[in-house]
């Protein structure tokens, strides 16, 4: 959510921001807001007036009681009186009018960087650059889920009686994978001075409207029936709702967090060959990196926080690319956002396995976060960035690093992680 000044001083801008990212249907929001921002600065001058008057005819009490004038006293308490009345009712308007100002001002997309490309969807989102030798090898790679079977680490036909499609079971070597990964991602990032979290796998409505816009929510989010909760669809929700309603002392900025979370959401639209197996799914576990920092700051945390997931993955020998994310394919919170894609030798292609976002102070703004820095008061900016997706990575993984035998090669920065195994083998040709 924009600072309402903005729209008060520079419309315009906000408006070619909108254009930019082809969101036309919202320029008349811009508008209705200024509008009824005009409307309920009105009402509050009318009651301010209003209020003026009623201490004028208070002090006009006070010397009428002295003289004795009993029934112009009374004559000048019922005007207070109707006079209070006027101000209650002046001020269920201005509640009301603040309301369809909100309302409103939460569909406003943020104002994005200057440095992001102008484009409709993620087709026209920017390569920026490449880290690793993508390598195709002489031999064909199977489908990640066959290479998985071929294990005995994946059983989809189990998971599909017990909760339907979009969810698996992992076993045996596929699985402790799994989890070694993630546990790699923990340490990495504690490594780097970030504060571990295991957060709430739930968040109330007050908070899900704080991190992300509507669209995002009706897509992602899985509602708890009959109660004010929803499942996480990432970690940065709770961890960003951590500071809710919060006054942080400035000198306590940056605060550098990761945390695991297992995520829930309902993938709207998934469909075609790619999006079946384990790539896009209803639940997976995911170490996220989230940011807290003055707004001075965010520009250059950005840049340190992409360049965590470059490196978690080029470690584990995974070749992977930017890729600076268009003005159309921006969710309306965002600033600046890439995505790090990894390569795919089966695919000849890299495929999206984090994402890495500057919100500005949206979040902090919504969620009503404020910095402390010397009795000034301001918003801080918030950043996300993902460390590692799992079961995803592991499509990643598995075809970087498997041999023409079937043997999947452990990097040896994983190998503690799987009890010192420099390999694991398949259970069947």
């Amino acid at each position: 959510m924009i600072d309402i000044k903005l729209i008060r001083e520079n419309p315009d801008l906000v408006k070619e921001n909108i254009r930019k990212k082809f969101q036309e249907s919202k320029l008349a929001l811009v508008d209705e807001v200024q509008a009824l921002d005009k409307q309920h600065r009105e009402l509050i001058q009318k009651a301010e007036n209003l209020r003026a008057e009623r201490t004028r005819l208070s002090k006009q009490i006070g010397a009428l009681v002295a003289q004795g004038k009993k029934d112009e006293i009374e004559q000048i308490k019922q005007q207070s009186t109707q006079i209070g009345e006027e101000i209650v009712r002046l001020e269920g308007q201005q509640e009301e009018i603040r309301q369809q100002i909100h309302e409103r001002m939460m569909l406003i997309p943020n104002i994005i960087d200057e440095t992001v490309p102008v484009g409709k969807d993620d087709s026209e989102n920017v390569e920026l650059e490449r880290f690793g030798e993508p390598v195709v090898p002489p031999f064909e790679i199977p489908y990640h889920i066959d290479i998985m079977e071929a294990f005995a680490g994946i059983d989809l036909d189990s998971a599909r009686r017990v909760a339907g499609n979009g969810f698996y079971y992992l076993r045996g070597a596929i699985a402790r994978l799994h989890s070694a990964v993630l546990s790699y991602a923990r340490d990495f990032m504690i490594e780097r001075g970030f504060e571990y979290f295991v957060p709430p796998f739930m968040i109330r409505g007050q908070v899900v409207d704080g991190v992300m816009s509507f669209a995002e929510m009706d897509a992602m989010m899985y509602k708890i029936e009959g109660e004010d909760l929803y499942l996480i669809g990432t970690s940065e929700h709770s961890m960003i709702g951590k500071f809710i309603d919060q006054i942080i002392p400035a000198q306590e900025l940056p605060y550098c967090l990761t945390s695991y979370s297992p995520c829930f959401r309902k993938e709207k639209g998934a469909h075609g060959l790619e999006e079946r197996g384990v790539y896009r799914i209803h639940q997976f576990e995911k170490q996220e990196m989230i940011v807290v920092c003055k707004p001075e700051e965010s520009k250059q945390w950005y840049d340190k926080l992409w360049k965590n997931t470059v490196d978690f993955f080029r470690s584990l020998d995974i070749p992977v690319r930017t890729l600076e994310c268009c003005s159309g394919d921006l969710a309306d919170l965002k600033v600046k956002s890439c995505d790090v894609e990894a390569w795919s030798p089966r695919q000849k292609k890299y495929f999206e396995v984090g994402s890495c976002s500057n919100l500005g102070d949206a979040q902090a703004r919504r969620l009503k976060i404020r910095v402390d820095d010397k009795g000034k008061k301001y918003f801080p900016h918030t950043l996300n960035n993902t460390v590692v997706a799992t079961p995803r990575m592991l499509i990643a993984f598995i075809e970087n690093n498997l041999q023409e035998d079937g043997r999947i090669l452990i990097p040896k920065a994983l190998q503690p992680y799987m009890g010192g195994q420099t390999e694991i083998a398949p259970k069947k040709a």
